[in-house]
This record gives structure tokens, C-alpha cells and sequence, in this order.
């Protein structure tokens, strides 16, 4: 499945049941150099829109937002180890949680490619 994206500028791609999230190079340009993540705990679940988790920049704090409703599966240990994955390879590397999906729909209503570019144009 393809990309999909929020207005907070996280992404999400699933994969079955489960989906990878992180931010999107949108946010990590206007954040600066990450320096600090503080990652969901592992089974933890969440609403669509709850705060997840926070980024920290040289500049700025961010939360981290749900894009869906779901439990917390994994965390990328290599985030929290080396913060600037996310500056470096945002869509990759730099993922910070995976989810099992509570509500798959919610998917559908996120922003595509070229909704999240024309978001972020305006």
C-alpha cells in the first residue's frame, strides 16, 4: 500500500494489519536537527489524534499524533539511539512506531501524495 499522510505531517504505511508511522520530510525540514524522541510504549493503545510521542529539535518540540486508532507494536530502538534518523531518512531509517490497526477505515480518509503536497503548498 501506498503512503498516506496526516495535516500533523506524520506518515503511515500499512502493511496487512499492521502500519509503520513516522514523520514527513515536511516536518523534519521545519523542525531542524532532531536531537531528542520520546517513543509510545509498547502496547499501549491509542485514538486517532492522540499524542503518541514528541520529537525534539535544536529549535522546537512537536508532538507526535496517531494517525489511526491503534496498539503500539514496536518501537524503533534505533530512533531513540540516534535521533537524527529522522532528519536523515524520514521515510526509512527514521520510522518511530509500528500499530495494529483497531479501525483500517480511518486509513482512507488520510491525505495521499499529492493531498499532503498540496497541504503543505498552501
Amino acid at each position: 500500500m501506498s503512503i498516506k499522510y496526516t495535516e500533523d505531517h506524520e506518515w503511515i504505511q500499512v502493511q496487512g494489519d499492521i502500519a509503520v508511522v513516522g514523520i514527513t520530510h515536511h516536518a523534519q525540514d521545519a523542525l531542524g536537527d532532531v536531537v531528542f524522541v520520546d517513543l509510545p510504549e509498547v502496547g499501549k493503545s491509542f485514538a486517532q489524534k492522540e499524542v503518541a510521542g514528541v520529537v525534539e529539535s535544536v529549535k522546537a518540540a512537536a508532538d507526535v499524533y496517531m494517525p489511526v486508532s491503534g496498539e503500539v507494536t514496536e518501537v524503533n530502538e534505533a530512533l531513540r539511539d540516534d535521533p537524527s534518523l529522522a532528519n536523515s531518512d524520514p521515510l526509512g531509517q527514521g520510522w518511530f512506531f509500528k500499530v495494529k490497526l483497531s479501525s483500517p477505515a480511518e486509513v482512507d480518509a488520510l491525505l495521499d501524495e499529492t493531498g499532503y503536497t498540496q497541504f503543505t503548498a498552501g
